[in-house]
């Protein structure tokens, strides 16, 4: 089984083709038992956890779905990917730690850099396309190897994408977006440019958006929104604003630069 969260695409890419490679099912957490019930693991199934990074951390919704997951796992085979923009600082060990609460271990890990998806400040925007397109081709790459090593039930994984400072980046400027900054109040809408299509509420992940076919999105602002910003990067008419953060920003979601098809 191969869990995954996504929000933009880049993760769920990840998840399916390593579940291609496996031959085992990708399983979507937003979607499964919020009190962490999950079928038990088949004999010899490998058990994956694919997430994005978020200030240098598992979102918070994989956090609270690990806390309250129940599940034998001895015997199988667990590892966990997560994608980054940059770096993913101690994001991995904090999973891991989290695993360990709940009597799991990890037997391997890995990162891939992908396009960036944060534009929620000033100096943050998505990756030019060139860039974008590297990243994906390298990613690529990697994630085939990666797939191959899950497959084969290799131990420890790949180094990961740490980067420098990654206690500081994870406890304190984590801490700090987590509790602070990652809020869905700022999101907006212009009446003028939206179209009432209802792109925006289908590719949130968490649900966290009312709206539909006909009707202006509104957030809930219930402390759900996970920051991936799925909503504005969706949006075909550019109508979503995140404050004046999103100003001139581009928009990204995943698709491969040669098949050219949303996932």
């Amino acid at each position: 089984m191969v869990l995954y969260l996504s929000g933009t695409g880049n993760t769920r890419w990840a998840a399916l083709r390593i579940a291609e490679t496996t031959g085992e099912e990708a399983v979507n957490m937003a979607d499964l038992d919020p009190n962490g019930t999950l079928r038990p693991l088949q004999p010899g199934e490998r058990l994956g956890f694919c997430f994005p990074v978020h200030a240098w951390r598992p979102p918070r919704f994989v956090r609270r779905f690990v806390s309250r997951l129940t599940l034998q796992t001895h015997g199988h085979y667990v590892y966990a990917l997560c994608t980054a923009g940059d770096t993913v600082g101690e994001a991995m060990k904090m999973m891991a730690d989290d695993l360990r609460q709940r009597h799991i271990t990890l037997n391997a890990t890995y990162s891939l850099l992908m396009p960036n998806t944060y534009v929620g400040l000033p100096f943050m925007d998505v990756d030019d396309q060139e860039t974008e397109h590297r990243k994906i081709a390298d990613a690529e790459h990697l994630l085939n190897q990666y797939a191959q090593d899950i497959m084969q039930r290799k131990d420890g994984g790949e180094p990961l994408h740490i980067g420098r400072w990654p206690r500081t980046n994870t406890r304190l400027l984590g801490a700090a977006s987590i509790n602070y900054i990652n809020s869905d109040k700022p999101f907006a809408v212009d009446s003028v440019k939206c179209v009432r299509c209802g792109i925006c509420a289908n590719v949130c992940p968490l649900h966290n958006i009312i709206g539909g076919l006909g009707f202006e999105p509104q957030w809930k602002h219930r402390d759900s929104c996970m920051g991936c910003f799925a909503c504005y990067h969706h949006c075909p008419h550019h109508a979503i604003a995140y404050g004046r953060q999103t100003r001139h920003k581009g928009q990204y979601f995943f698709h491969h630069p040669q098949r050219r098809t949303p996932k």
